[in-house]
């Protein structure tokens, strides 16, 4: 996943919508949707908010509420089918707390890997005034799909295996779900879960956009203090060894976002092992 898409993604669905006096549209964009729904033989479902809902799986995974920690892929435009937002194949996690209203109430209606559709007026959206490029009194269509856990496993799963192909890389599986490549297996010792190691590296995404890097000297930890990926995969090394780790969310950051590390990634490491202590 691009971290900049993310930052984009996120900016985007903040909620703007705060005290509003210029224009109610509400009869008016109850009158677009309806019409859209009508048009597009949709078997949408009103609430009392005046939002419109589209189950088209419901999902069997934990149950949303408006305070949960979702997972998703969406795609957002207006009535007229003009697209204003796509995270594509992209995961996207926030809070439902930090987006608009729509989105807060509308995913309530599913469970964890559910699939749909949300339909919000302006009221629920940006507004009557123009937001973020978003025009004032909008309504705002989004095609919705909420990753459980297993979904962003197997997802990064499938994302790994096509990085490899296209890069021509041949990669080790582990049982964990971890991919490692050794391109210099080192002559030295071999550290345990719970050594102290000093490793040189670079972490990227699988976008190519490094998140993270050390210097050539390295920096020293002990493995029982890092992400799961690293204390498993450093162990597949000598000291001396050169190699690439390819971490899914379960052995990094998990399914939400972590500082620079947008929830669901797959982290890529170049590692050199310096010394094991």
């Amino acid at each position: 996943m691009k971290y900049s898409l993310l930052i984009l993604c996120l900016a985007f669905l903040v909620s703007c919508s705060g005290s509003d006096d210029e224009k109610d549209y509400r009869a008016e964009n109850e009158e677009e949707i309806a019409a859209y729904v009508l048009a597009n033989n949709l078997a949408a479902e009103k609430t009392a908010s005046g939002l419109y809902y589209v189950i088209e799986e419901e999902g069997t995974g934990a149950t949303i509420t408006s305070s949960s920690n979702v997972t998703v892929t969406y795609k957002g435009y207006y009535t007229n089918g003009t697209i204003l937002d796509d995270s594509k194949e992209n995961l996207v996690s926030f809070n439902l707390q930090g987006v608009i209203p729509g989105w807060t109430e509308g995913l309530t209606h599913f469970k964890e890997g559910g699939k749909g559709m949300l339909l919000i007026p302006a009221h629920l959206g940006y507004g009557s005034k123009d937001s973020n490029g978003i025009p004032g009194g909008s309504v705002l269509i989004f095609e919705i799909e909420v990753y459980t856990p297993e979904m962003i496993a197997a997802k990064n799963e499938a994302d790994i295996l096509a990085y490899l192909e296209t890069n021509n890389l041949t990669a080790t599986r582990s049982d964990s779900g971890l991919y490692y490549t050794i391109e210099e297996e080192g002559t030295g010792a071999q550290p345990t879960g719970t050594s102290n190691v000093t490793v040189a590296y670079k972490g990227y995404f699988l976008s190519g956009s490094v998140f993270d890097e050390s210097g050539s000297a390295g920096v020293s930890f002990g493995l029982d203090e890092v992400i799961k990926g690293w204390k498993e995969g450093i162990t597949y090394f000598k000291e001396g060894g050169k190699g690439k780790l390819f971490v899914p969310a379960a052995l990094a950051y998990g399914s939400y976002n972590y500082s620079k590390i947008p929830g669901g990634s797959v982290l890529i490491f170049d590692i050199n092992l310096i010394s094991v202590k």
